[in-house]
């Protein structure tokens, strides 16, 4: 990832990531959320973090790793740092899936 040639201090890096969070907050709609996603991040960074994502509802599911190699390509490697952030993780992901699975009508 590019580096810059001075940091954001702390605070700054903290603000501008609580700006990033309100403004996908803000958005209602799945299109909407893509067309930002879309404008945000290079199609190599869409597809680690769909990579990540689609792994997350399986390992919740107590689905070995191969298994979910074999049903998604995600890399063992990937799905291992993925189980590793659903367990000391910020809760993210999980938060992310209850909420995703409600409105699917999952419980």
């Amino acid at each position: 990832m590019k580096q810059r040639p001075e940091p954001l201090s702390k605070p700054s890096a903290e603000a501008a990531l609580e700006d990033l969070a309100s403004a996908l907050a803000a958005l209602k709609r799945p299109q909407e959320v893509r067309a930002f996603l879309d404008d945000l991040c290079t199609p190599a960074e869409l597809e680690a973090m769909s990579d990540r994502w689609k792994v997350v509802p399986l390992l919740r599911d107590g689905r070995p790793y191969r298994e979910i190699h074999e049903r998604t390509r995600v890399s063992v490697t990937t799905i291992g740092r993925v189980a590793r952030t659903l367990e000391r993780g910020a809760g993210g992901y999980d938060a992310a899936l209850r909420h995703t699975r409600r409105s699917l009508g999952h419980h």
